[in-house]
C-alpha cells in the first residue's frame, strides 16, 4: 500500500511541476506534451518516470544534454512524502483523499509565488470551490444526513469569507501604516481557500503560523544582509506552510491554547 501511495504522490508531483511551469505563462497544461524546454524534443514516457527518470538520465536531457533542474525530482519526492504522511496520519479515509488535493494545491501555489510573486486566480478560486465541496461531502459523510452537508457548506463558506476579509484588512492596515500594501492581492484569495478547506479556527492558526514564520525569515534575512528593509518577499509560501502544519497539528495547538488559558 505504501508503494502505491508513494507512486501516486510522485505522479501528482510530476504534474505539479507542469502546473508551476506552464500556468503563469499561459501555456496549456495538456498541449504540447512534455518536452525539453531547450531543444523542444518530445520526451518519452520512460523519461517522465517521477524521480527515477531524472536519476536515470543523470539530471540531463537525453537529446541535448541540457541540465534538468533539480527542483523537478525534489517536488516529486516531496509530494510523494506528503501523500504518504497524510495517509499514515488519517488512514484510508475521506480526509486523506481531500487533503491530498488540498496539499497539492498549496504546494503548487507556494512554488508559483516563489517564482513569480503571484498567486494565479485559476488555482485560488478553484481551490475555494473544491474546499466548499469537500467540507459539504465531509459533513454529509460524518453525520449521514443533509443537515450535515448544509453545516459543512456553511462552515466552509464562513471560513472563506473570514479569510478574504481578514487579509484585505491587513492589506489596508499596511497601506495606512507604511504607505504601501503589506501583501499582494492574491494572498487574501489564498486565505479564503484555506478557510474553505479548514474552517475559520484553523485559518486563524494558519495565519498566525504564517506571520510568525514570515517574521522570522524576514528579520533573519535583513540581519544577514540577504534582504533589504522594504524588499518584498512572497507571503504565499508561508501561508501554504502554515496551512499544511494546521492540517495535521492545528487542532492540537488550539486545544493546548485553550488548556493554557483555562477553557
Amino acid at each position: 500500500m505504501w508503494g502505491l501511495v508513494l507512486g501516486t504522490g510522485a505522479a501528482v508531483g510530476s504534474f505539479l511541476n507542469v502546473v508551476v511551469y506552464r500556468l503563469p505563462t499561459g501555456i496549456s497544461l495538456l498541449n504540447p506534451p512534455s518536452r525539453c524546454p531547450q531543444c523542444h524534443t518530445r520526451l518519452r514516457f520512460y523519461d517522465n518516470v517521477p524521480v527515477l527518470g531524472w536519476l536515470w538520465l543523470r539530471g540531463r536531457c537525453r537529446y541535448c544534454q541540457t541540465a534538468i533542474a533539480k527542483r523537478y525530482p525534489i517536488v516529486e519526492a516531496v509530494t510523494a512524502g506528503l501523500f504518504l504522511f497524510t495517509f499514515l496520519w488519517f488512514g484510508l479515509t475521506l480526509h486523506t483523499l481531500g487533503y491530498w488535493l488540498f496539499l497539492s494545491w498549496l504546494l503548487a501555489l507556494a512554488l508559483i509565488d516563489l517564482d513569480t510573486m503571484t498567486l494565479p486566480n485559476p488555482l485560488t478560486k478553484s481551490g475555494v470551490i473544491l474546499g466548499l465541496i469537500f467540507q459539504s461531502i465531509l459533513g454529509f459523510a460524518l453525520q449521514g444526513h443533509w443537515m450535515g452537508l448544509a453545516q459543512g457548506l456553511i462552515s466552509s463558506f464562513l471560513g472563506a469569507i473570514i479569510g478574504i476579509w481578514l487579509f484585505d484588512l491587513i492589506r489596508l492596515a499596511g497601506l495606512l501604516a507604511i504607505g504601501q500594501e503589506a501583501m499582494g492581492g492574491g494572498d487574501p484569495k489564498l486565505a479564503a481557500m484555506i478557510g474553505a478547506w479548514l474552517g475559520w479556527p484553523l485559518l486563524l492558526v494558519s495565519s498566525l503560523l504564517a506571520c510568525t514564520l514570515g517574521s522570522v525569515v524576514g528579520i533573519g534575512g535583513m540581519a544577514l544582509g540577504w534582504l533589504g528593509r522594504r524588499q518584498a518577499i512572497p507571503f504565499g509560501p508561508f501561508l501554504a506552510l502554515g496551512a499544511g502544519l494546521s492540517t495535521f497539528w492545528g487542532q492540537q495547538l488550539i486545544n493546548a491554547y485553550q488548556s493554557w488559558i483555562g477553557l
